[in-house]
């Protein structure tokens, strides 16, 4: 089993928790109206600059040229074009360095280091910046203003819209991980002029803190002692399916501590608290967080699952997407997030593979969700779909994250493969069956 993954996360956490002293500052000079709006996006940005060149190296360059490109296409293409040509852009650029990356790894057989899978990982968070930009933009809920465009109802400070562009793209806070907000929800963060509650805000960013903390103490614990890395080589028959829960389990865990101390940087800035309500407010949103651990552990849905995993992600590829295909948008949705994950051998069929399980548990659970009458039934029903979700989303994960093809295959026939089995058996018995259409299906993915 490669296990380059969890080590991965742990290279950019160091340099995470190492900007947290920079963005409480941020918070408190914020909070204190010692800084101007104009200050305030050059201290993002330049502490996104330093922290590219810190935990990048010279592959930062990838990631600045993405940047500063896709601004160029955006500024240069009319509102109808500018989805299509961002998009085309950025993930042409993110496919050459990914396809780079293989080439490295599998033909030259050289080790990439660290460097390039984290400047990687930060240029598909820059994909989703960009190209949910760019939808603004093609919807008219922004206009881009420029110096000398003219724009009569640019919003104050046109002539420095450019700043604000590339702080959106490369601020420190967000540069390497942290839900995905959209453009407007950013600038109005940045240029809020009321003092909002910087202690509050700094307890939810050090819980958010401890629980990263904890969950990867709880992950260090789980892979020493109950799954050790050899288990899914060695294990057979039933064996392999408690092997196969348990590292799934413990990539979860790595998640989960990864997304968390994210938020907390996100939080210690200032950037995903709660703004003031009342008729004085700028807007009224929620508390921005990708982690909702209760949800995805307790849920006995499929579809549930994949819309609470990594939620701004998923809320992304459902308005990328899936809203924008008429034919088969479920697939499609699925099948891109292969294409933007990198398109490993594990990641097409775990995509895939999940694509076709979200089908299947949503007609499963309209067939049979009727059947369990009394309270005794219903609470079995839930506790035998609790349990197949789990082993159906521990199958899907530990395909995404094979990178050999002598494990999926050793996955694909193992005991391991009877849960995904059931569904799709269950969804070639229930296809003819008419569902209600107003019930949509829900997008998916996977890594940050």
């Amino acid at each position: 089993m490669n296990w380059e993954t969890p080590f991965l996360f742990q290279a950019p956490a160091i340099y995470q928790v190492a900007a947290f002293p920079f963005a409480a500052l941020f918070h408190y000079l914020c909070t204190s109206r010692s800084l101007s709006i104009n200050a305030r996006y050059i201290y993002l940005l330049v502490g996104g600059f330093l922290l590219a060149f810190a935990a990048m190296g010279r592959y930062a360059l990838l990631l600045l040229l993405s940047a500063f490109c896709s601004l160029g296409v955006i500024h240069s293409a009319g509102p109808q074009k500018v989805h299509k040509r961002a998009f085309f852009f950025q993930m042409s650029w993110q496919t050459l360095c990914h396809l780079w990356l293989h080439y490295k790894e599998y033909y030259l057989q050289e080790a990439a280091g660290i460097r390039l899978p984290v400047a990687l990982s930060a240029l598909m968070l820059m994909t989703q910046r960009v190209t949910s930009l760019a939808l603004d933009i093609h919807e008219r809920k922004m206009s881009p203003a420029w110096p000398g465009d003219g724009e009569k109802e640019a919003p104050r400070g046109d002539e420095l819209q450019a700043l604000s562009f590339c702080t959106y793209l490369l601020s420190f806070p967000t540069l390497l991980g942290g839900p995905l907000c959209s453009f407007n929800r950013f600038q109005t963060w940045i240029r809020s002029r009321r003092t909002p509650c910087s202690a509050r805000s700094l307890r939810a960013a050090a819980q958010r803190g401890l629980g990263a903390l904890l969950l990867s103490f709880l992950r260090d614990i789980l892979g020493r002692y109950v799954c050790p890395q050899d288990d899914l080589a060695e294990c057979t028959h039933f064996g392999c399916i408690y092997a196969m829960w348990t590292s799934a389990l413990f990539f979860r865990l790595t998640y989960y501590s990864h997304w968390m101390l994210d938020e907390s940087l996100f939080l210690a800035a200032g950037l995903g608290q709660r703004l003031a309500h009342g008729p004085h407010a700028e807007t009224e949103d929620q508390v921005l967080l990708d982690t909702h651990i209760w949800t995805l552990e307790t849920t006995n849905r499929i579809a549930a699952f994949t819309r609470t995993w990594n939620k701004s992600t998923a809320q992304w590829l459902r308005r990328l997407i899936f809203q924008r295909r008429r034919s088969f948008p479920l697939l499609a949705t699925f099948a891109f997030s292969a294409w933007w994950h990198g398109l490993h051998p594990g990641q097409v069929f775990g995509f895939l593979c999940w694509a076709v399980m979200v089908e299947a548990d949503y007609r499963f659970h309209h067939f049979f969700g009727s059947v369990a009458k009394s309270q005794p039934q219903r609470w079995l029903y839930q506790l035998l779909t609790w349990c197949h979700t789990q082993l159906v989303m521990a199958y899907v994960m530990i395909a995404v994250e094979t990178r050999s093809l002598s494990m999926l295959w050793w996955l694909c026939s193992s005991y391991s493969s009877f849960f995904p089995l059931v569904y799709a058996v269950s969804l070639l018995l229930l296809a003819k069956r008419k569902v209600s259409s107003h019930d949509a299906h829900h997008p998916h993915t996977s890594h940050p």
